[in-house]
């Protein structure tokens, strides 16, 4: 989906009502209270989204999975500058107030942590344990990427850029040589097109500081950790970028040469999550059960979903509730009748993107720990 651009008077005026309309809610007694994230780290901050959150278009930004890597810089929007430099012609710095004032484009989004669904890992992989929730659609406005190199001249031997975090830690295994950057490239055509935005919004108001403020990269149809927080620094360079978290953390084994070889993690896989029923859920047999949830593609639109009540034997069509975008997930349901026989039942969903790549039945273990795609079954038990 292109992002499309919209009038800056406008869009701060719409920022301001949906900041007093949440004000609103959050003063009124009788609203019910709403559901909250799953703590899965405190320091760095790393918070998991209800599940029930997929079958909304756009997920609430207080709900919305947050993702860290190192404690949360506290940036000034005063004093804050992203520099630009390297493989371009007029290497510049610039302020939060001229990018705002450049045209405002928005886009939604669907981003996912490239270890969503790591706890269904046999044997337990390292990394955080995300159930299924780490994954949010939100609605994020700012400058795209491609304007300002524009602005800042790409030069012809220009290769990668290279988006740097101002969130500073060390690693432990393997240690690093002192405190590094969080920070992740990406290669110059996918920077140059309309798919890299530079975000100071989320959801029609401020970027929150846990989403990034005063400025995050928006990398549509990439795992998440390719979208860097409180962006920084962008450095264009003439070679392929080796930093730890591009070459080493979020990597996997691609044996197509005939060697296994580590490549980076890029664009997300297709994926449908089951989100109704839960698991563990009882179900009266013979009765009629929706069936709900969300699947997603990535760079690719979803083609269809496809529901399995017998282990995968067989599979019926579901029901898409919108019509498939790139970038966002798509939410999808199915009317299932309950066998009248009593006992577990397993639910599968199974997703297909418009390249006719279709979700995998078994785990591959090249992926490592990351980019957990393969069906995941949501048992329930019918009596």
């Amino acid at each position: 989906m292109v992002g499309r651009e919209v009038d800056r008077r406008a869009f701060l005026g719409v920022a301001a009502a949906s900041l007093l309309a949440s004000r609103s809610w959050s003063q009124d007694s009788n609203s019910p209270s709403p559901p909250s994230r799953i703590v899965r780290e405190f320091e760095p901050q790393n918070l998991e989204s209800p599940l029930s959150v997929i079958e909304q278009a756009i997920t609430p930004t207080a709900l919305h999975f947050v993702r860290g890597h190192f404690p949360t810089p506290r940036l000034n929007a005063e004093t804050w500058r992203l520099w630009i430099e390297g493989a371009v012609s007029r290497p510049m710095e610039l302020d939060l107030a001229s990018l705002q004032r450049l045209p405002v484009v928005e886009r939604a989004v669907t981003l996912e942590c490239a270890g969503n669904g790591r706890v269904f890992l046999t044997p337990t992989e390292r990394g955080l344990q995300w159930d299924q929730g780490a994954v949010g659609t939100a609605k994020w406005a700012g400058v795209p990427l491609s304007v300002v190199l524009e602005r800042a001249g790409l030069k012809a031997e220009a290769v990668e850029v290279v988006l740097e975090g101002a969130d500073v830690g060390e690693v432990r295994d393997p240690k690093s040589p002192g405190p590094i950057a969080f920070a992740r490239s990406v290669p110059v055509q996918k920077a140059r097109s309309d798919e890299v935005l530079l975000a100071y919004a989320m959801n029609g108001e401020p970027l929150p500081v846990a989403h990034g403020f005063p400025l995050r990269a928006v990398v549509a149809g990439w795992y998440g950790m390719a979208s860097i927080k409180w962006l920084k620094r962008i450095v264009v360079t003439d070679r392929p970028f080796h930093g730890f978290y591009q070459m080493f953390d979020y990597s996997y084994w691609d044996r197509s040469d005939g060697v296994p070889t580590l490549r980076p993690i890029t664009r997300m896989q297709a994926k449908a999550v089951i989100s109704r029923p839960v698991r563990g859920q009882r179900i009266a047999a013979g009765s009629t059960t929706e069936i709900r949830g969300a699947a997603w593609a990535g760079e690719e639109k979803i083609a269809k979903v496809e529901v399995s009540t017998d282990e995968g034997k067989t599979w019926q069509h579901a029901a898409l509730a919108s019509r498939p975008e790139r970038f966002v997930w798509t939410q999808w349901h199915y009317r299932w009748q309950a066998p009248n026989q009593p006992g577990p039942v397993k639910l599968l969903a199974r997703a297909t993107d418009d390249a006719g790549r279709t979700q995998p039945l078994h785990r591959n273990p090249d992926f490592r720990s990351y980019m957990i795609h393969h069906l995941i079954p949501v048992e329930v038990v019918v009596r």
